[in-house]
């Protein structure tokens, strides 16, 4: 056999050897041979949970479908099949040829070295946008776009990462992932429902990161897209898209992942809920988790550190991606529209009023004065439930499509209140509540100085509401008699502190990452 031919034995500690003329460079799954001008890449014999390559044949297959596939994104660099001949007469070994690429020009390491990469990432984006655009559609690659296909995978991963991570990853992180990642997804069929039928699942890369892109003067090169198992490459765009800004930013570069995201966006004419980017690059850093334990455990003692940081990585954007619903409620005056409209901008959340809703049920502009006093005109007690019901399915709606919500309303009402909390619990929502409160001197002062504003309040309104108000013990209250910037901070303390807090699989989901205790007739009686 030649010297080529030489694999390094698996379990050494170093990426980088030397074999002669040619440097060898290892992954968990393959060896990569490096000569002047070209680069062969042999498939380990390995098997596990997630590829088969222990036959010759089944080497040759994977080659030839890895050649196919990245021809699609860069077909100059890909040269064909060619064979290792066993002077012995055993089989002849398959070996993929490339050109080889200079590694001053990978995107890791240009990145690694501070580079402005704004250019190379619009042009990556636009490649791998185009691949999504001309990608077949059809029933099989939109299967993998479904809730169920994802939970699947994300089982799948789990139970892998498990197997492999004792004393690699602390269990409690492997919990809260498994936690957070399978709330997300029981709480937004409607998304991925609408994803599958906008065409945004698609035969993509599946494995795209900044070792294997190069920035090549004439444009960049992406090499070695995943092609062991086509479901795994059957995805949604924003998830391909995803793979590469969670690398990015694991390299510590969060500007260039942000970078590639917007334009990866803007060429796939895309614009998803910021929860649905979040929750696939936790998916995404949960995959390179498991690899990462899989180099640990052939012998790479830097993977371990690897692993736990991409697990690490994979919880804080699960803790991004929660999608919320917050009541914010208080008397007339005391600031709850301006509370919420100022945490909406900080927290990205849709903002669903009870003043707009109530005029534009009646048929009434926003804007329109309609004072009446508390149960008269449109503040009957049918017209307030009427429009707390409407409130509640928008932002049920809302919450479905991965959006979270803040409902800026009196609350005034505890029925209402239990009506909001199983809107949250069947919409797999964390609830935040918080009670806006002001001295009535300030908030009167607020009512009558008012010069245009969608509520109708008066002295009068706000005099007998305070009357009738029932105690809110679940909401954390909010002093809004300072400035709107001290209101702010202490509403966002409140609100990232349920973002935060620990959940259990008693608080949302059961075992098998089904639905919350509520049945949907229950819910259906509580919101209409």
């Amino acid at each position: 056999m030649t010297e080529l031919d030489q694999p390094t034995p698996e379990g050494t500690d170093s990426h980088y050897k030397a074999t002669g003329s040619a440097v060898v460079r290892e992954t968990h799954s393959a060896y990569v041979f490096l000569l002047d001008t070209v680069a062969y890449k042999k498939k380990k014999s390995v098997r596990t949970d997630f590829l088969d390559f222990s036959s010759v044949d089944s080497r040759w297959s994977a080659l030839d479908r890895e050649y196919t596939l990245n021809c699609r994104f860069a077909p100059e660099v890909y040269m064909g099949i060619a064979e290792l001949t066993d002077p012995a007469g055993g089989p002849a070994e398959p070996l993929l040829k490339m050109r080889r690429l200079p590694d001053s020009a990978k995107l890791s390491t240009l990145a690694a070295a501070g580079t402005d990469l704004t250019d190379y990432l619009s042009d990556i984006a636009r490649i791998v946008a185009s691949v999504h655009l001309h990608s077949p559609r059809n029933e099989t690659i939109s299967h993998e776009g479904t809730r169920e296909a994802l939970r699947g995978r994300w089982h799948a991963n789990l139970h892998e990462l498990r197997a492999l991570s004792p004393g690699i990853i602390d269990d409690t992180v492997l919990d809260a992932i498994e936690v957070r990642s399978a709330r997300y997804i029981d709480g937004r069929g409607a998304l991925f429902d609408a994803r599958i039928a906008t065409g945004h699942v698609v035969d993509g890369h599946g494995d795209l990161l900044a070792d294997d892109i190069f920035c090549m003067p004439d444009g960049p090169r992406i090499l070695d897209c995943l092609d062991f198992d086509d479901s795994l490459r059957y995805l949604d765009g924003i998830d391909d898209a995803a793979c590469l800004a969670m690398d990015l930013e694991y390299h510590h570069r969060p500007d260039a992942a942000h970078a590639f995201l917007d334009a990866y966006l803007e060429a796939a004419c895309d614009a998803p809920p910021a929860s649905l980017v979040d929750h696939y690059i936790a998916y995404r850093a949960t995959m390179r988790a498991k690899v990462a334990c899989i180099r640990a455990l052939q012998g790479c003692s830097e993977s371990k550190a690897d692993a736990s940081d991409h697990a690490q990585l994979a919880l804080k954007h699960l803790e991004a991606a929660t999608v919320t619903l917050t009541l914010i409620g208080g008397l007339p005056g005391t600031g709850k529209s301006t509370l919420a409209t100022a945490l909406a901008d900080k927290v990205a959340a849709v903002v669903l009023s009870s003043d707009v809703v109530r005029k534009e049920l009646a048929g009434f502009e926003p804007s329109d004065p309609h004072p009446a006093a508390v149960g008269h005109g449109l503040y009957t007690p049918s017209m307030t439930d009427h429009a707390y019901a409407e409130l509640l399915q928008r932002a049920r709606t809302e919450l479905a499509a991965g959006r979270s919500v803040i409902v800026d309303a009196s609350w005034s009402d505890p029925s209402m209140r239990e009506r909001a909390r199983l809107v949250a619990a069947m919409s797999c929502a964390e609830l935040v509540e918080l009670e806006c409160s002001a001295p009535a001197a300030t908030s009167l002062h607020r009512i009558e100085t008012r010069k245009s504003h969608v509520s109708d309040a008066t002295r009068e309104v706000y005099d007998a509401m305070a009357r009738t108000r029932k105690a809110w013990p679940t909401a954390a209250g909010i002093d809004c008699s300072h400035t709107v910037t001290e209101s702010v901070e202490a509403a966002y303390a409140q609100w990232r502190s349920v973002v935060r807090g620990p959940l259990s699989l008693e608080e949302g989901a059961s075992e098998e990452g089904a639905q919350p205790r509520t049945t949907p007739s229950t819910m259906e009686s509580a919101v209409h």
